[in-house]
């Protein structure tokens, strides 16, 4: 065959083979009597992965054009001109058409290589199992004397759970608010899906940390708004950076994680936090403060938040449990004003009906008793040996090869890689040596960066992790 794809245009390679067939089908190219060449052939033909050839028959067939039959092949449909033919919907016109976008490929396959092979973990933002507190958690469960509501509860979560968090962010994060002013949510995603859907509208300028958990995040581009990053130091962001972005481009609203931030474990000065806040205060700007990880301090400072910080309303304040007791409950929660949090707690309803009735339970009864408390010093001391092993590798395996700032608490390690090498090739050769993390260039806009997780396996593990990636980098 003389056609070949053309890589540098737009249109997916799977439409351009399916335009081409069917071109093929019209003119001649293709007779009817023939079978069409196999999924494989085409495949080896034209260089293509196999799964592009199967995206085109599929297309080709969704319009009525083509038949497949197992056994006898893929066939020109015989009633390719009539209009009594069943027809099967193009999926992949659907999956393109959507304007949720998916994961960046790269996401996709380090979620894959972490769910179904065995591989040393270093890159999901998750707590082992062990660290979860597995025994206080099936007690709380199988003593537990009453049942709760199975209906739908309140649109803002439980009013019992809500009480609960009221007392719990006074006393550990500064906060003082009202269980009026909180919304329960699946999770510190879902409260940030709902700000981003509810409160802004495309064309809105936001800014975020670079790097940055959110770098990577499709909800900022599937709203369709313009994002602008804010450099991030071992101290954070800088407060001139911000006022000059919202100079330049009006900036609607903040989004940062000024605790152990993720990916770079910085811990945001007080002195800035104050001069961000005089900056939203000032222009009124909304500040979306993402925190799941101040209680995790290995000095034992008590963090301040800046929603403790925030007289006049400005903070939005999104926490979790998934970080600091089990992500598996899906307990988190927005904080903010309460004409906010009912816009929110209405969307919320018209996506899930309302938050799991036995999970909140679960989490009010933990919360609420002395074993919380106990079990953020056993956790913050577990996760503290695991960030002096990450460090202690990284030395002796790595040395001059990397440089990196030690994080006094939170779960991540931000490593600079200080050759140049290829990030995909890295990537790839670590995983055939059986450890994966998260590259850098998913995270910020910089090159030459990994971002390595502590919290997901034991010392143990980290140690072998790291001797890896040292030899896969070696390899390179």
């Amino acid at each position: 065959m003389e056609w070949k794809p053309d890589r540098k245009a737009k249109k997916a390679i799977y439409k351009q083979l399916a335009e081409y067939i069917e071109k093929g089908i019209a003119d001649g190219t293709f007779p009817p009597d023939k079978p069409l060449p196999s999924e494989r052939y085409l495949a080896n033909e034209m260089n293509l992965n196999r799964s592009t050839v199967v995206a085109a028959y599929d297309e080709l067939e969704s319009n009525g054009l083509i038949e497949r039959n197992r056994g006898s092949g893929t066939t020109i449909s015989k009633d390719i001109w009539g209009i009594t033919k069943k027809r099967i919907p193009s999926w992949n016109r659907y999956i393109e058409a959507g304007t949720f976008l998916p994961n960046l490929p790269v996401m996709q396959r380090i979620r894959k290589e972490s769910i179904e092979h065995k591989i040393i973990n270093l890159a999901s933002g998750e707590l082992s199992e062990d660290l979860f507190p597995i025994n206080i958690l099936r007690e709380i469960t199988s003593t537990r004397s009453y049942i709760g509501r199975l209906g739908y509860d309140h649109p803002q979560g439980s009013v019992i759970l809500r009480n609960t968090l009221t007392k719990h962010v006074k006393q550990y994060r500064g906060i003082e608010t009202n269980p009026s002013s909180i919304l329960i949510t699946s999770g510190a995603q879902q409260a940030l899906n709902l700000v981003v859907q509810c409160l802004l509208k495309p064309g809105d300028a936001v800014a975020i940390e670079d790097p940055s958990y959110n770098y990577n995040l499709q909800i900022f581009k599937s709203a369709g708004l313009k994002v602008y990053y804010l450099p991030v130091d071992k101290e954070g962001i800088n407060s001139d950076d911000l006022l000059s972005l919202y100079k330049k481009h009006r900036i609607r609203m903040i989004f940062l994680n000024p605790a152990y931030q993720n990916p770079t474990g910085s811990l945001l000065n007080e002195k800035q936090r104050k001069a961000i806040l005089e900056i939203s205060s000032e222009h009124g700007i909304p500040v979306v403060e993402d925190d799941p990880y101040s209680l995790t301090s290995f000095t034992g400072e008590r963090i301040p938040t800046l929603k403790s910080m925030d007289v006049h309303g400005n903070v939005l304040y999104i926490s979790s449990l998934s970080k600091i007791v089990a992500s598996g409950l899906r307990i988190g929660w927005i904080i903010g004003p309460k004409s906010v949090i009912e816009r929110l707690s209405d969307a919320k309803q018209q996506i899930d009906f309302g938050h799991s009735s036995f999970t909140q339970w679960i989490a009010n009864d933990f919360m609420d008793s002395e074993n919380f408390n106990s079990h953020i010093k056993v956790l913050v001391k577990e996760l503290e040996e695991r960030r002096n092993q990450i460090v202690r590798s990284l030395d002796y395996y790595l040395k001059d090869q990397v440089g990196f700032f030690v994080p006094q608490g939170g779960i991540h390690i931000w490593v600079k890689i200080k050759k140049d090498v290829n990030e995909n090739k890295l990537l790839e050769e670590s995983i055939e040596r059986g450890v994966i993390y998260v590259p850098g260039s998913t995270m910020g806009s910089k090159k030459g960066f990994v971002r390595f997780t502590f919290a997901r396996e034991d010392e143990e593990s980290i140690d072998k992790g790291i001797k890896r990636f040292s030899e896969a980098l070696d390899s390179l």
